[in-house]
């Protein structure tokens, strides 16, 4: 039998280019999965629409926060989903909109987890694409399951519902516990000096802001006047852990290091990765550290916002530094409107000037007003994203779909849409309808207006001087004509009014008994 050895090396030669080929496919593929871009969101506490420059503000100097926004998509239609803190942080993580979980409201510090274990969430959906993740900041959305013991691991909490890394104050800086939580562990607890804390009772001889105004280096206002630390006084009592407890005035410096620690020393780099960067200014306390301190010329409120800025600013040369600035998703925003004095006397009112957080809006913090809820919202991605702004309605409600989308998951959930192609400034087809909400009240934003049904309840909230939204009578703005929401065309357009409540109630299923609750797991 004769060996035909040019049939031979013909098969050899196919042969070679067939693995050839293959090799380069999966190179290829390796290759687009390590070039999954990383994703920071830079979460904001009680900042206004007004405070950055790129904004409209006059008076405060933000050049990181501006480089942001002008270098990358500034939105000036964008809503968190809520005018306080737990229901847009909940919002944000989940996709779901926080009126479908009762529990999704302001929170003490001893408040257990508010999202399901086995409930999906943004960093778990990133996690099923390769990524880590990690949380720095504050979290308030509850630990535990109703009863915990700070001198154990707390759980569940971030790790549990998707978080590889968390390091973060457990409610708000002006609640109890006082300490920084990494991992479910109090950092710098001594066995010999267990934690206790309540939200109902003191501890025997511990001295408290209201009985003790003495020992206070800042002045409660109102609500403010329970156990003191670093001599201010705080909503809720805690005892012992006197060596756990955080230093107020260095807590952005300890958030900023976490930050960068967690890019720096990821191990595995070509790995992607998720942070929630979640900073607690200009939230009460408004503690600027000494070098910050006086440099607005605005009082504590206004020196912690520029020492905001100056983080992310160190922040954003670490990514530089890193070589990740190309390759890096950025999403900046705040979880609600602003407030001036929200429980302590720190001349936030007196030393205002011309400043002004709410910008053109009506309201703040706490109200179903637009200053409530419309916020400053930017997405940049360095080589992506052109700089540009867009008036399309958004919410941070849409993160979920959207960041699915852009990693290639198939994770949705009932509320969040996909809008990738607006955050990345290639679409102008925006949402049309959103629900919005202040302290369980909810309104409709849709189009150009906004609908606000009748409440009873006080029209301002008096100890922070902030209009609530409440009226006997429906209220009906347009927006792109009257975005300050002085004029109320209710009566005068009762037709419109009445096509936006009907909306209003199939979206929200008020008085139809068809609202769906979150069934956590």
């Amino acid at each position: 039998m004769k060996i035909n050895l040019r049939y031979i090396n013909c098969l050899v030669s196919l042969a070679v280019i067939l693995l050839w080929t293959s090799c380069q496919s999966d190179e290829k593929s390796i290759e687009s999965e390590a070039k999954l871009p990383n994703i920071v969101i830079i979460y904001m506490d009680d900042l206004g629409y007004g405070e950055l420059g790129a904004y409209g503000a006059t008076e405060l100097q933000t050049p990181n926060m501006d480089r942001l926004a002008n270098e990358g998509m500034k939105f000036t239609n964008a809503y968190a989903t809520s005018a306080t803190c737990t229901p847009s942080r909940y919002a944000l993580l989940t996709g779901i909109y926080p009126w479908r979980n009762e529990n999704a409201k302001v929170l003490p510090g001893t408040a257990p987890l508010i999202i399901g274990v086995h409930q999906m969430t943004i960093p778990k959906m990133l996690k099923t694409r390769g990524y880590r993740t990690g949380i720095v900041g504050k979290w308030h959305l509850g630990l535990g399951d109703g009863t915990v013991d700070w001198n154990q691991r707390v759980s569940p909490g971030p790790n549990e519902v998707g978080f590889d890394y968390a390091y973060i104050l457990a409610a708000t800086q002006d609640r109890v516990p006082t300490v920084y939580i990494e991992n479910g562990h109090v950092v710098g607890l001594e066995a010999d000096d267990p934690i206790s804390v309540s939200y109902e009772n003191n501890f025997e001889g511990e001295p408290t802001g209201k009985d003790n105004t003495d020992m206070l280096k800042m002045m409660w206002h109102h609500g403010h006047n329970n156990s003191i630390v670093n001599g201010i006084p705080r909503i809720g009592f805690m005892k012992g852990g006197e060596k756990a407890k955080w230093v107020d005035e260095d807590m952005a410096d300890e958030f900023l290091e976490k930050a960068q620690n967690y890019i720096r020393e990821r191990k595995n780099k070509s790995e992607p990765f998720f942070l929630y960067y979640a900073m607690q200014q200009p939230h009460v306390p408004r503690t600027p550290h000494p070098r910050f301190v006086g440099s607005s010329g605005m009082g504590p409120r206004g020196d912690v916002i520029l020492e905001a800025d100056w983080c992310i600013g160190e922040f954003m040369k670490t990514l530089e530094e890193e070589g990740l600035l190309e390759n890096t998703l950025i999403i900046f925003s705040s979880d609600n409107g602003p407030v001036l004095n929200d429980g302590y006397y720190d001349d936030a009112v007196e030393k205002l000037g011309d400043h002004k957080p709410w910008g053109p809006l009506r309201g703040g913090k706490y109200s179903l007003f637009e200053a409530g809820t419309r916020l400053p919202f930017v997405t940049y991605w360095k080589g992506k994203i052109n700089p540009g702004v867009s008036d399309v309605l958004v919410s941070q409600l849409d993160l979920f779909a959207s960041l699915s989308k852009l990693v290639g998951s198939d994770e949705a959930t009932k509320d969040s849409m996909d809008m990738l192609a607006v955050l990345m400034g290639e679409s102008n087809e925006g949402r049309e309808d959103l629900i919005l909400e202040a302290t369980t009240r909810t309104a409709l934003r849709s189009g150009d207006y906004v609908m606000i049904p009748p409440y009873i309840g006080p029209a301002v909230n008096t100890f922070v001087n902030i209009e609530l939204g409440n009226d006997s009578e429906y209220q009906l703005y347009n927006l792109k004509e009257d975005i300050g929401q002085k004029k109320n065309l209710a009566a005068s357009q009762p037709e419109l009014l009445e096509k936006l409540v009907k909306k209003f109630e199939e979206l929200r299923g008020v008085g139809s008994g068809k609202i769906e609750p979150l069934e956590l797991k």
